[in-house]
């Protein structure tokens, strides 16, 4: 069989794969590449000089995009008293404490992201070995004290979350298709600015190696390199 449909070679053609696409040209042929009859999602793929095997090369975190994803999350947090009220206020899906563990150690999982407060996660601990990397983790915003906040963001599909895979390769969406190109290139250049950031001490050499836009169901873009870090370092402020 094809790895890859008609369709799909089709819409290939019309990628140049000899040359970089600056970051405008690269959003405005991932717009035109879209054709599914849904709103598709524009993807970043980033490879990065960075080896996940060594614990100090792992690059992991979120960042909090100013157009958001176009896509609605649903959050389950840990908490209780005055800070469950306040996850409940922001509109958290589902707030819980030993019970919410109960409930996914029994097989509950509908939701997208947890989110808990510092002293929840003695108890929470035990569902490390039955979600893995799903479960909240400070490293990636999941684990703080100001819940509504995290919620807002996630139920308001502003943060996103990155997180490099085995082959140093870091995939997160930035909007759909259906987005102003304007925004989906400051969404670009707020990830690129966290990855930037979340740069290992010990990475050594160039750390962006590349940097691919692609439709959910279309091919990638790739983007020239110094037009790349020079939009990440135009970035928005971050928060």
């Amino acid at each position: 069989m094809p790895k890859h449909g008609e369709r799909y070679r089709e819409l290939a053609t019309k990628v140049d794969r000899t040359r970089e696409y600056t970051p405008e040209e690269a959003v405005g042929l991932v717009k035109q590449l879209a054709s599914a009859k849904f709103d598709e999602t524009v993807d970043v793929a980033a490879r990065l000089g960075v080896d996940p095997r060594h614990g100090d090369q792992v690059v992991r975190g979120t960042t909090t995009l100013p157009y958001g994803t176009g896509k609605a999350r649903r959050v389950a947090v840990f908490a209780k008293g005055e800070k469950a009220a306040e996850a409940e206020a922001a509109g958290a899906d589902v707030v819980g404490a030993e019970d919410l563990v109960a409930q996914i150690q029994g097989g509950w999982r509908e939701f997208d992201l947890l989110v808990a407060t510092p002293d929840m996660m003695k108890v929470v601990g035990p569902l490390g070995r039955i979600l893995g990397p799903r479960m909240p983790s400070p490293k990636s915003g999941t684990v703080t004290q100001d819940v509504a906040k995290a919620v807002r963001e996630i139920k308001g599909a502003t943060r996103v979350e990155y997180r490099v895979e085995k082959a140093g390769i870091i995939q997160a969406p930035i909007g759909k298709v259906s987005f102003p190109e304007d925004h989906l290139l400051t969404n670009l250049s707020a990830l690129l600015n966290a990855l930037v950031r979340a740069k290992p001490a010990s990475a050594k050499g160039r750390y962006i190696r590349s940097v691919t836009l692609s439709p959910t169901m279309g091919p990638g873009v790739s983007i020239d390199l110094p037009a790349a870090q020079a939009l990440a370092a135009h970035a928005p402020p971050h928060e």
